[in-house]
Formats: structure tokens, sequence, C-alpha cells
């Protein structure tokens, strides 16, 4: 600091102690990128630090000293959610369409504390980013995330579509939760990152209402974020998973049962990209947690017969319970989401020594 700044900020501290008052603190800012931001999930980032999301999931991690914190964000509509946790006190934040400003933290203590910022929406809801955090104090190192890391890959029931349903009330985008989804759940229990690759209405060849023209599961694999009008490619190299789950079938069965030999052979070349994508990791096929009956019988026959075919030690299959949700929603219920994550977690730990 030169002569002149600190003549400036002597003045700025007289003057503040006449009127008895405390020199205001400088605002510290850095982009959503900054180092001092851990990140889990997939998202595009642009060379002036700004962080594209649309799965679910998406998470931002930092900690900080002061009494307030913001960040700009940016919204591509008006029905993405946002789980805001600070100190590990959560509360829900709706993204209005366009830029915006969000307080994050307003008027705490003055001390260090610790910031989660978790996309609750699907892509289909919605793209957002954030771009630029702001306090009065001063950025910590950011939170070490876990080593394991994991890879869900599904359809509505992955993304945690319903799970916060209001009874007898209309359906809104607010019921979706990431958070609480089967996927965040097993990762929290096994110590572990994971990514939600997952896209409501979707299957492994054909949507729930039989369109084959639409990314399905082997097409959004490969996006950080699948938007049709904005695609953003993903670097499979950026994301090395222990483990890859795939719970994908809901939807190609919806209109009945697929052709078993188009259905199996498109798994089998999809299972083999994972394997050739990500060497270090195993790969585990279940079921989608709705269907029953017949449908589910051809499912768990066709799954059994991409393992067979893939023929590699990494490949395995494990079952799931279906879960047919309530009168109000046909996706699991919270409680029944917890059953899938319990469903599964045995199987994983047991594949994976964990």
């Amino acid at each position: 600091m030169n002569g002149a700044h600190r003549r400036i900020a002597g003045c700025a501290a007289l003057i503040a102690s006449l009127w008895g008052q405390a020199p205001l603190a400088a605002a510290a800012s850095m982009t959503a990128a900054d180092p001092h931001v851990a990140r889990m999930g997939r998202a595009a980032i642009s060379a002036d630090g700004v962080v594209r999301f649309g799965y679910p999931g998406v998470s931002f991690y930092l900690n900080f000293e002061g009494t307030r914190l913001s960040v700009d964000a940016q919204a591509s509509g008006g029905n993405s959610y946002l789980d805001v946790i600070v100190d590990g006190v959560a509360r829900k934040v709706r993204l209005a369409p366009g830029k915006q400003t969000l307080s994050l933290v307003d008027g705490a203590a003055d001390g260090r504390h610790t910031v989660e910022i978790v996309n609750r929406s699907e892509t289909w809801h919605g793209t957002a980013a954030l771009l630029r955090f702001d306090t009065d104090g001063k950025w910590s190192a950011a939170p070490i995330l876990p080593q394991r890391k994991m890879l869900m890959l599904g359809d509505s029931v992955t993304c945690g579509e319903a799970i916060d349903r209001i009874a007898g009330a209309k359906k809104d985008p607010s019921w979706w939760n990431a958070r609480s989804s089967y996927g965040m759940l097993m990762a929290r229990d096994l110590g572990a990152q994971v990514q939600l690759v997952c896209y409501g209405g979707r299957g492994l060849i054909r949507t729930w209402d039989n369109k084959t023209n639409e990314l399905n599961l082997p097409d959004y694999y490969q996006l950080a974020i699948p938007d049709r009008e904005q695609p953003a490619e993903w670097d499979q190299r950026d994301y090395r998973p222990d483990v890859i789950l795939s719970a994908i079938g809901n939807n190609d069965f919806n209109h009945g049962i697929p052709d078993r030999e188009q259905y199996v052979a498109t798994y089998v070349r999809f299972v083999r990209t994972l394997l050739k994508d990500h060497p270090q990791a195993r790969v585990v096929l279940t079921e989608g947690g709705l269907m029953t009956g017949e449908k589910r019988v051809a499912l768990i026959e066709y799954i059994a017969e991409t393992v067979k075919r893939v023929g590699d030690k990494r490949v395995h299959a494990i079952a799931s319970k279906p879960y047919s949700g309530d009168a109000d929603d046909g996706h699991p219920t919270r409680e029944q989401t917890v059953d899938i994550a319990n469903d599964l977690l045995p199987q994983v730990r047991a594949i994976m020594g964990w």
C-alpha cells in the first residue's frame, strides 16, 4: 500500500471511530470455478469462471470467514431449485429466470462458516449457472471431497423425482430432491463422491412415450449438460468412478416389452463403452425400481443376457425391488427411496469390498 492509500484508509478508520462504528471490511470476490470452491457433479466451465450445470445433484462446497455471503446466479427458466446448506442448516431456493444475486448468508456471527449448494432439479426444468461469490470476509481452503467415486446412471427415479411431494397438491418442480435420491444417500453412506447422470422419461433405447429420436442413456452419458439447445460435451477423463451403477428400463418398458435382441445388443455396446472409458471401474446393472410382473421378469432376463454377452468380470447384475409410490405420485416416496438405497448398498459393498 502506498502513502496515499494509507492516508485514505486511516481517514476511513478515523471517521468510523468518530461515529462509533468499526471500519467495513473489504469485500472478497471469486468466480464459481475458483479453486476455493470444491465441486461435485458434471458441469461446463467457461473461460470467465462461470460454472453451468443441468444434472441434479451438482454440488458446490466452500468455507469462508465473515458475516455474509452471496452468489451471482443465472437460470434459463423459473423451474430450477437449489438446496443451500449453511453450517448444516438447509433451505430450498428457487432460481428466477435470468441473472440474479442470491443471499446465502447474511448477518451471521463473524467466524468460519461452511456452505454447500446442491442442484435439486433436472435439466429439462432448466439449466443454471453460478457466476461469482462475494463475502465481507475471506475465503478458506476448499473442503476435501471423498476419494471414492460413484457414477449413477438412470431416469427420474435416479434423479429424485417427487420425493418432496405434498399430499393432495398439484405436482410441482419443487418436489424434486436430488439430495435425498437413493444415489446420494448411498454415496454418503459409502463415503464417496457421486455423479447423477439421469434424465426423467428417458430409457436405454426409447422414451416413456416410445420416442427413439430423443437423448437416451447412451447419448446423455456423453454430455455434461444434456440440453438439446445448448449441449455441452463431457470429458470422461475428468471423473474416474470406482463403480458405475446403471438403473435403467422403466421408460423402455412403458409401452410394452421391447425387442430382446435390440435391447440387449444396445446394452452390450453401452456397457463396453463404459468399460473402455473407465477401465478402473466396476459396472453394476440393476432394474429401474418401478416395474412389476412380466415386464420386470423380462428386464431381469435382458440384464442377465447383457452381462453374459459382455463376458467381463468387472460387470455385475444386482437385484432391486419394485416400489410403486403412493396415491399422489407413481415415483418412490421418500421412505421408499431410503429402502432402494438399503436394498442396493449391501450388494455394492460386496462387489467393491467397501
